[in-house]
Protein backbone atom coordinates (compact mmCIF):
# COMPACT_ATOMS: atom_id res chain seq x y z
CA UNK A 1 0.00 0.00 0.00
CA UNK A 2 1.33 3.55 -0.76
CA UNK A 3 1.41 6.36 1.75
CA UNK A 4 0.44 9.62 0.60
CA UNK A 5 1.97 12.82 3.12
CA UNK A 6 0.02 15.81 2.40
CA UNK A 7 2.43 19.46 3.18
CA UNK A 8 0.57 21.71 5.42
CA UNK A 9 2.24 25.42 6.25
CA UNK A 10 3.18 25.80 10.10
CA UNK A 11 0.29 27.54 11.10
CA UNK A 12 -2.19 25.41 8.76
CA UNK A 13 -1.11 22.37 11.08
CA UNK A 14 -1.74 24.41 14.22
CA UNK A 15 -4.85 25.39 13.01
CA UNK A 16 -6.03 21.68 12.83
CA UNK A 17 -4.58 20.85 15.87
CA UNK A 18 -7.19 23.27 17.43
CA UNK A 19 -10.07 21.90 15.16
CA UNK A 20 -9.26 18.47 16.61
CA UNK A 21 -8.34 19.61 20.53
CA UNK A 22 -11.98 21.39 20.42
CA UNK A 23 -13.95 18.52 18.90
CA UNK A 24 -12.35 16.07 21.80
CA UNK A 25 -12.81 18.22 24.18
CA UNK A 26 -16.46 18.85 22.77
CA UNK A 27 -16.85 15.30 22.73
CA UNK A 28 -16.08 14.64 26.43
CA UNK A 29 -18.03 17.73 27.85
CA UNK A 30 -21.32 16.26 26.20
CA UNK A 31 -20.76 12.65 27.48
CA UNK A 32 -20.35 14.47 30.96
CA UNK A 33 -23.23 16.12 30.50
CA UNK A 34 -25.32 13.22 29.44
CA UNK A 35 -25.74 14.66 25.87
CA UNK A 36 -26.08 11.74 23.07
CA UNK A 37 -22.78 10.90 20.95
CA UNK A 38 -22.98 11.96 17.34
CA UNK A 39 -24.94 9.35 15.48
CA UNK A 40 -22.27 6.75 13.56
CA UNK A 41 -22.51 6.18 10.00
CA UNK A 42 -24.91 3.33 9.31
CA UNK A 43 -22.79 0.12 8.35
CA UNK A 44 -24.51 -2.01 5.45
CA UNK A 45 -23.43 -6.10 6.07
CA UNK A 46 -22.72 -6.86 2.51
CA UNK A 47 -23.21 -9.93 1.60
CA UNK A 48 -21.02 -12.22 -0.58
CA UNK A 49 -22.56 -13.98 -3.92
CA UNK A 50 -21.17 -16.54 -5.87
CA UNK A 51 -22.07 -17.45 -9.44
CA UNK A 52 -21.66 -20.78 -11.34
CA UNK A 53 -21.61 -20.65 -15.16
CA UNK A 54 -20.24 -24.29 -15.83
CA UNK A 55 -21.64 -25.88 -18.76
CA UNK A 56 -21.73 -29.56 -19.68
CA UNK A 57 -24.02 -29.36 -22.49
CA UNK A 58 -25.54 -26.43 -24.77
CA UNK A 59 -23.84 -23.07 -23.84
CA UNK A 60 -25.80 -19.99 -23.88
CA UNK A 61 -24.05 -16.68 -25.39
CA UNK A 62 -25.77 -15.17 -22.29
CA UNK A 63 -23.94 -16.51 -19.90
CA UNK A 64 -21.18 -13.84 -20.24
CA UNK A 65 -23.78 -11.02 -19.78
CA UNK A 66 -25.56 -12.76 -17.17
CA UNK A 67 -22.55 -13.04 -14.52
CA UNK A 68 -21.50 -9.04 -15.84
CA UNK A 69 -24.73 -7.91 -14.81
CA UNK A 70 -25.32 -9.48 -11.74
CA UNK A 71 -21.71 -8.56 -10.41
CA UNK A 72 -22.35 -4.77 -11.68
CA UNK A 73 -25.59 -4.86 -9.46
CA UNK A 74 -23.60 -5.95 -6.32
CA UNK A 75 -20.91 -3.01 -7.04
CA UNK A 76 -23.21 -0.22 -7.75
CA UNK A 77 -25.93 -1.47 -4.83
CA UNK A 78 -23.06 -2.10 -2.65
CA UNK A 79 -25.71 -4.90 -0.89
CA UNK A 80 -22.81 -7.86 -2.37
CA UNK A 81 -19.47 -8.32 -3.86
CA UNK A 82 -19.77 -11.29 -6.55
CA UNK A 83 -17.18 -14.24 -7.12
CA UNK A 84 -17.73 -15.50 -11.22
CA UNK A 85 -16.63 -18.99 -11.17
CA UNK A 86 -16.81 -21.05 -14.44
CA UNK A 87 -15.80 -24.68 -12.31
CA UNK A 88 -17.16 -25.65 -9.15
CA UNK A 89 -14.80 -26.49 -7.09
CA UNK A 90 -15.95 -23.60 -4.80
CA UNK A 91 -18.82 -25.60 -4.15
CA UNK A 92 -18.02 -27.13 -0.76
CA UNK A 93 -17.21 -26.62 2.86
CA UNK A 94 -14.12 -28.34 2.64
CA UNK A 95 -11.37 -26.22 3.76
CA UNK A 96 -9.92 -25.34 0.28
CA UNK A 97 -6.64 -23.92 1.40
CA UNK A 98 -4.49 -21.63 -0.86
CA UNK A 99 -6.86 -18.43 -0.06
CA UNK A 100 -9.84 -19.77 -1.45
CA UNK A 101 -13.45 -19.79 -0.35
CA UNK A 102 -15.76 -22.35 0.10
CA UNK A 103 -19.29 -22.25 0.97
CA UNK A 104 -19.23 -20.92 4.57
CA UNK A 105 -18.02 -17.74 3.07
CA UNK A 106 -21.05 -17.14 0.77
CA UNK A 107 -24.69 -16.12 1.08
CA UNK A 108 -26.03 -16.79 -2.32
CA UNK A 109 -25.86 -18.97 -4.36
CA UNK A 110 -26.69 -18.18 -8.24
CA UNK A 111 -26.22 -21.06 -11.48
CA UNK A 112 -26.43 -19.01 -14.80
CA UNK A 113 -27.53 -21.04 -17.63
CA UNK A 114 -25.78 -23.96 -16.31
CA UNK A 115 -26.15 -27.20 -18.68
CA UNK A 116 -25.68 -30.72 -18.36
CA UNK A 117 -24.34 -32.52 -14.86
CA UNK A 118 -21.92 -30.48 -13.18
CA UNK A 119 -18.47 -31.36 -11.90
CA UNK A 120 -19.33 -32.13 -8.52
CA UNK A 121 -18.48 -34.99 -5.86
CA UNK A 122 -20.58 -36.76 -3.59
CA UNK A 123 -19.86 -34.50 -0.86
CA UNK A 124 -19.81 -31.16 -2.52
CA UNK A 125 -23.74 -32.39 -3.77
CA UNK A 126 -24.33 -32.52 0.37
CA UNK A 127 -22.51 -29.31 1.37
CA UNK A 128 -24.76 -27.63 -1.61
CA UNK A 129 -28.18 -28.56 0.19
CA UNK A 130 -27.35 -28.11 3.52
CA UNK A 131 -26.14 -24.68 2.26
CA UNK A 132 -29.69 -23.96 1.22
CA UNK A 133 -31.78 -26.34 3.60
CA UNK A 134 -29.95 -26.35 6.77
CA UNK A 135 -27.92 -23.04 6.32
CA UNK A 136 -30.61 -20.92 5.55
CA UNK A 137 -28.59 -19.30 2.85
CA UNK A 138 -30.40 -19.31 -0.42
CA UNK A 139 -30.38 -19.79 -4.48
CA UNK A 140 -31.29 -17.93 -7.86
CA UNK A 141 -31.46 -19.89 -10.70
CA UNK A 142 -31.42 -18.72 -14.21
CA UNK A 143 -32.50 -19.98 -17.22
CA UNK A 144 -31.00 -22.95 -17.97
CA UNK A 145 -30.73 -24.05 -14.55
CA UNK A 146 -33.60 -25.83 -15.44
CA UNK A 147 -31.53 -27.94 -17.60
CA UNK A 148 -28.63 -29.49 -14.92
CA UNK A 149 -28.22 -31.91 -13.28
CA UNK A 150 -30.79 -34.48 -14.38
CA UNK A 151 -29.01 -37.50 -12.10
CA UNK A 152 -29.04 -35.80 -9.32
CA UNK A 153 -32.75 -35.64 -7.62
CA UNK A 154 -32.12 -33.50 -4.85
CA UNK A 155 -31.55 -31.00 -7.33
CA UNK A 156 -34.44 -30.97 -8.91
CA UNK A 157 -36.63 -31.07 -5.70
CA UNK A 158 -34.55 -28.14 -4.79
CA UNK A 159 -35.08 -26.01 -7.86
CA UNK A 160 -38.32 -27.17 -8.39
CA UNK A 161 -38.14 -29.68 -11.71
CA UNK A 162 -36.28 -29.72 -15.03
CA UNK A 163 -35.90 -28.78 -18.26
CA UNK A 164 -38.79 -30.26 -20.73
CA UNK A 165 -38.18 -28.42 -24.31
CA UNK A 166 -39.07 -24.79 -24.45
CA UNK A 167 -42.10 -25.53 -27.61
CA UNK A 168 -42.12 -22.07 -28.94
CA UNK A 169 -38.50 -21.67 -29.29
CA UNK A 170 -37.71 -17.91 -28.37
CA UNK A 171 -40.73 -16.05 -29.20
CA UNK A 172 -43.06 -12.73 -28.21
CA UNK A 173 -43.93 -14.35 -25.00
CA UNK A 174 -47.35 -13.03 -23.59
CA UNK A 175 -46.86 -13.26 -19.97
CA UNK A 176 -48.89 -13.30 -16.78
CA UNK A 177 -47.96 -11.99 -13.58
CA UNK A 178 -49.69 -14.00 -10.92
CA UNK A 179 -47.77 -12.61 -7.37
CA UNK A 180 -47.78 -8.54 -8.30
CA UNK A 181 -46.84 -7.99 -4.58
CA UNK A 182 -43.58 -9.98 -4.60
CA UNK A 183 -40.87 -7.58 -5.14
CA UNK A 184 -38.99 -9.81 -8.19
CA UNK A 185 -42.38 -8.70 -10.12
CA UNK A 186 -43.90 -5.95 -8.77
CA UNK A 187 -42.49 -3.10 -11.30
CA UNK A 188 -43.66 -5.68 -13.97
CA UNK A 189 -47.62 -5.02 -15.26
CA UNK A 190 -50.55 -7.72 -14.65
CA UNK A 191 -49.99 -8.50 -18.47
CA UNK A 192 -47.20 -8.20 -20.68
CA UNK A 193 -44.83 -9.48 -23.48
CA UNK A 194 -40.71 -10.22 -23.07
CA UNK A 195 -38.91 -11.71 -26.53
CA UNK A 196 -37.56 -14.67 -25.14
CA UNK A 197 -37.20 -18.32 -24.75
CA UNK A 198 -39.50 -20.30 -22.00
CA UNK A 199 -38.64 -23.67 -20.74
CA UNK A 200 -41.46 -26.05 -20.05
CA UNK A 201 -41.01 -27.52 -17.10
CA UNK A 202 -40.98 -31.27 -16.13
CA UNK A 203 -41.63 -32.93 -12.73
CA UNK A 204 -42.72 -29.88 -11.53
CA UNK A 205 -45.77 -28.46 -9.59
CA UNK A 206 -47.81 -25.72 -9.49
CA UNK A 207 -48.38 -27.02 -5.59
CA UNK A 208 -44.97 -27.09 -4.34
CA UNK A 209 -44.15 -23.31 -5.62
CA UNK A 210 -45.15 -20.17 -5.66
CA UNK A 211 -45.95 -19.02 -9.60
CA UNK A 212 -44.91 -15.72 -10.08
CA UNK A 213 -44.88 -15.57 -13.84
CA UNK A 214 -46.90 -17.44 -16.51
CA UNK A 215 -47.51 -17.96 -20.08
CA UNK A 216 -51.60 -16.93 -20.98
CA UNK A 217 -51.90 -20.33 -22.20
CA UNK A 218 -55.60 -18.45 -24.28
CA UNK A 219 -52.82 -16.86 -26.50
CA UNK A 220 -50.30 -19.88 -27.50
CA UNK A 221 -50.71 -22.24 -29.99
CA UNK A 222 -50.05 -25.91 -28.55
CA UNK A 223 -53.12 -27.68 -30.05
CA UNK A 224 -50.66 -29.10 -33.08
CA UNK A 225 -47.32 -28.76 -31.38
CA UNK A 226 -45.79 -32.01 -30.54
CA UNK A 227 -42.68 -30.52 -27.86
CA UNK A 228 -45.89 -29.31 -25.93
CA UNK A 229 -46.16 -32.21 -22.83
CA UNK A 230 -47.88 -30.40 -19.79
CA UNK A 231 -51.67 -31.55 -20.63
CA UNK A 232 -52.27 -28.84 -17.86
CA UNK A 233 -50.81 -25.85 -20.17
CA UNK A 234 -49.01 -24.46 -17.11
CA UNK A 235 -46.22 -23.31 -18.36
CA UNK A 236 -44.45 -20.91 -15.54
CA UNK A 237 -41.86 -18.43 -16.57
CA UNK A 238 -40.98 -17.13 -12.74
CA UNK A 239 -41.14 -18.84 -9.07
CA UNK A 240 -40.12 -18.89 -5.61
CA UNK A 241 -40.44 -21.49 -3.05
CA UNK A 242 -38.58 -22.40 0.48
CA UNK A 243 -36.36 -25.47 0.45
CA UNK A 244 -35.63 -26.27 4.21
CA UNK A 245 -34.86 -23.16 5.51
CA UNK A 246 -33.57 -21.23 2.10
CA UNK A 247 -34.63 -19.07 -0.16
CA UNK A 248 -35.03 -20.19 -3.57
CA UNK A 249 -35.58 -18.36 -6.83
CA UNK A 250 -35.94 -19.21 -10.33
CA UNK A 251 -36.90 -17.84 -13.69
CA UNK A 252 -36.23 -19.03 -17.50
CA UNK A 253 -36.16 -15.60 -18.77
CA UNK A 254 -32.40 -14.67 -19.27
CA UNK A 255 -31.86 -16.66 -22.65
CA UNK A 256 -31.22 -14.20 -24.76
CA UNK A 257 -27.75 -11.62 -24.46
CA UNK A 258 -30.27 -9.06 -25.26
CA UNK A 259 -32.13 -9.91 -22.28
CA UNK A 260 -29.68 -8.32 -19.85
CA UNK A 261 -29.86 -4.92 -21.84
CA UNK A 262 -33.19 -4.85 -20.43
CA UNK A 263 -34.19 -3.25 -17.67
CA UNK A 264 -37.03 -4.69 -16.30
CA UNK A 265 -35.30 -8.33 -16.84
CA UNK A 266 -32.32 -6.45 -14.43
CA UNK A 267 -34.43 -5.71 -11.46
CA UNK A 268 -36.17 -8.61 -11.74
CA UNK A 269 -32.69 -10.80 -11.07
CA UNK A 270 -31.61 -7.58 -8.52
CA UNK A 271 -34.89 -8.17 -6.44
CA UNK A 272 -34.83 -12.09 -6.74
CA UNK A 273 -31.54 -11.92 -5.41
CA UNK A 274 -32.28 -9.46 -2.17
CA UNK A 275 -35.01 -11.69 -1.56
CA UNK A 276 -32.81 -15.15 -1.57
CA UNK A 277 -30.60 -13.16 0.36
CA UNK A 278 -33.32 -11.98 3.17
CA UNK A 279 -32.99 -8.62 2.55
CA UNK A 280 -36.71 -8.39 1.73
CA UNK A 281 -40.09 -10.27 1.94
CA UNK A 282 -41.91 -12.28 0.02
CA UNK A 283 -44.38 -15.10 -0.04
CA UNK A 284 -43.47 -18.22 -1.28
CA UNK A 285 -47.62 -19.95 -0.44
CA UNK A 286 -48.56 -22.18 -3.81
CA UNK A 287 -51.79 -20.55 -5.26
CA UNK A 288 -54.06 -21.94 -7.85
CA UNK A 289 -53.95 -20.90 -11.42
CA UNK A 290 -55.43 -17.92 -12.07
CA UNK A 291 -55.94 -17.37 -15.50
CA UNK A 292 -55.42 -18.94 -19.45
CA UNK A 293 -56.85 -21.77 -20.29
Amino acid sequence: MRLFRASFPACGLLAIAFALFSISAFSQAANRAGMPAPPKAKQVHVKHVLVIGQTKGFEHDSISAAMAAIYNMGKESGLWDTMLRTDTELLTKKNLGNNAKNLNYFDLIVFTSTTGELDMDDSQKADMMSFIKDDGKGFVGVHAALDTNYKWPEYGEMIGGWFDQHPWMTFQAPIINEDPDFPAVKHFPKAFVKYDEIYQPKEWSRDKVNVLLSLDASKLDYENNPRVHRQDHDFAVAWSKMYGKGRVFYSTLGHTEEAWDDPDIKKMYFEAIKWALGMTEGSTASHAKTAGK
